[in-house]
C-alpha cells in the first residue's frame, strides 16, 4: 500500500524499497519503478523521507537511525512494540528535528476531518465506538505481530486518537478481555466524560465496522466509515506529507502524537495484565 501509494506520486517519489528478505525488496521495487536498496543505510542515502510499512519491533530501532540522519519519518502505528520503544522514536524526532507524521489512515478521510470539526462544538457527556474485523482470522493482515498483541496494539490507536479528539484529553483508560478475541476499553476524559470502545479482530462481519457516537444535551453525533471510501485517505495523507516535508512543519498527528496514544495503550495493556 505505502509504495503504490507514494510510487504514484505527483507530490512524491519512490526511489529505493529496503526489506530484511532481498527478495522482497526487489520486487517491490520492479513493481513501481525503484532501487532495492542492499541495506538500511543505502536506503537512506538515496531519500529525503523514509515511510515505514514493518512490525512495531522492527520500526522503532529503524526510526530512530533514520531521525539521527535527517530523514522525515512516515510512521505507523504504533511507534513500538512497547512504551520504552515509543519514547526512543518520538525523543529521536524531537531531538533531529525532523518532521515525522503517524499513518493513523482514518484521520485523513473528509468524513473524519467533518466529525471531528462538528465534535469540537459537542459537549459530550459519553460517547461508545468500536472497531471491528474478521482480518486476524485469515489473510494478509493475519501477521505474527497481530496475532501475538491482538487489536489493542493495532485497532486500539485508531480509537483512542479519535476519542481523545473528539470527547476530550483521555486521563486514564482501563481495558478488560483477550485482545486476541474481544476488549473493551474504558476512558475517562478530561472534561468528565467516559467513553467505552469495543476491538477485535477476530469476529466475522460482512465488512470492517468502525463506529464513534457521542451523546450529551446536543443531538448524538455519529461518526461511521460504513459506505465511504478508504482510498479517498492516502492522496490526503500524501500530500501533507509532502508538504511537511518541504515547509519543514506538519500539520498532521506526528510522534509527538503516537507516544500519547502509545502511553494509553500502555495504561491499557497493564490493566489487562493487573
Amino acid at each position: 500500500m505505502h509504495a503504490r501509494v507514494l510510487a504514484a506520486g505527483p507530490e512524491t517519489r519512490l526511489t529505493a524499497v529496503w526489506a530484511r528478505r532481498p527478495e522482497a525488496a526487489a520486487a517491490l521495487a520492479a513493481e513501481h519503478g525503484a532501487t532495492a536498496a542492499g541495506s538500511f543505510e543505502e536506503l537512506l542515502d538515496t531519500c529525503e523521507a523514509v515511510a515505514f510499512a514493518v512490525p512495531p519491533a522492527v520500526q522503532a530501532p529503524l526510526a530512530v537511525r533514520a531521525a539521527a540522519a535527517g530523514r522525515a519519518l512516515l510512521l505507523e502505528k504504533p511507534l513500538g512494540a512497547d512504551l520504552a520503544a515509543a519514547r526512543a522514536v518520538a525523543d529521536a524526532v524531537a531531538e533531529h528535528g525532523v518532521v515525522s507524521q503517524l499513518v493513523l489512515t482514518k484521520r485523513y478521510h473528509p468524513a473524519t476531518q467533518d466529525f471531528l470539526a462538528r465534535a469540537a462544538h459537542h459537549d459530550p457527556s459519553g460517547a461508545r465506538s468500536c472497531y471491528l474485523h474478521g482480518a486476524f482470522l485469515e489473510g494478509d493482515q493475519a501477521t505474527a505481530w497481530r496475532l501475538e498483541h491482538g487489536a489493542l496494539l493495532d485497532l486500539g490507536p485508531h480509537l483512542l486518537d479519535l476519542l481523545d479528539a473528539a470527547v476530550s484529553p483521555i486521563v486514564p483508560v482501563r481495558a478488560t478481555g483477550d485482545p486476541r478475541r474481544w476488549t473493551e476499553l474504558t476512558c475517562a476524559h478530561e472534561n468528565g466524560a467516559t467513553s467505552q470502545a469495543s476491538l477485535s479482530g477476530a469476529v466475522r462481519l460482512p465488512r470492517t465496522r468502525t463506529r464513534v457516537e457521542l451523546f450529551g444535551p446536543d443531538e448524538e453525533l455519529v461518526y461511521d466509515t460504513a459506505g465511504i471510501d478508504h482510498e479517498e485517505c492516502w492522496p490526503i495523507l500524501r500530500t501533507a506529507f509532502a508538504t511537511a516535508v518541504r515547509i519543514g512543519v506538519t500539520t498532521a498527528p506526528n510522534a509527538a502524537r503516537g507516544l500519547r496514544i502509545q502511553e494509553l495503550l500502555n495504561q491499557a495493556a497493564r490493566s489487562l495484565s493487573a
